[in-house]
């Protein structure tokens, strides 16, 4: 089974390219879902807590995400502070889901993460597909997506590794620069490839 390894910077359409990619059915870890669960975790959430303040908690005790985004994307250390206490976490929920996978003797599972080559992946996955776009259209897809100013875009983009920088890890780049008949067209080139050039 091959494990592919699902990047690209925020804004450049990798959910959009997952669901495609399950559309055809291939099973899909997507590590943005776990980040989300692990914080049903109370031992995970009270040590957030201790760690960025009660400024990130609802009233009813659960995680403001916006809050602690905003803590996070405008400083590098609180962003660092905070993969440290969540990625032990997803990684290890990661690993069980492949398991699963495993067990159905499928042909491929996808590890679709934003972080993927910053939160230690490239070990687990066989091979690294890096979905990329104009960086102008980056832009305008977050601002409309979250409804946020050009600078917050900016500021989110700028959080993460660059688009140049992941492609240097890449077994296969989609440019996602068009709309999304293009990346449906675009998706099946790369399957077709993947057939002929991943499968034993």
């Amino acid at each position: 089974m091959i494990i592919l390894g699902l990047t690209g910077s925020i804004g450049c359409g990798k959910s959009s390219l997952s669901n495609i990619l399950k559309d055809n059915n291939i099973d899909i870890i997507d590590a943005d879902v776990i980040s989300r669960k692990i914080f049903e975790d109370k031992k995970l959430l009270t040590s957030v807590f201790e760690h960025f303040g009660d400024g990130i908690k609802n009233k009813d005790g659960s995680l403001n995400r916006k809050a602690l985004g905003n803590i996070v994307f405008n400083d590098d250390n609180k962003l660092i502070e905070l993969n440290n206490l969540t990625h032990p976490k997803i990684k290890e929920r990661v690993l069980n889901e492949i398991e699963k996978v495993k067990l159905y003797n499928k042909d491929i599972v996808v590890i679709d993460a934003p972080l993927l080559i910053e939160g230690g992946y490239l070990e687990i996955v066989d091979k690294v597909l890096v979905i990329t776009c104009n960086e102008e259209i980056q832009i305008n897809r977050i601002q409309k997506r979250d409804n946020c100013s050009k600078e917050e875009a900016l500021s989110r983009i700028n959080s993460q590794m660059t688009q140049e920088e992941k492609v240097k890890y890449a077994n296969y780049v989609l440019d996602n620069s068009g709309d999304l008949k293009t990346l449906k067209d675009k998706t099946k080139e790369f399957l077709l490839y993947m057939k002929e050039n991943w499968y034993d």
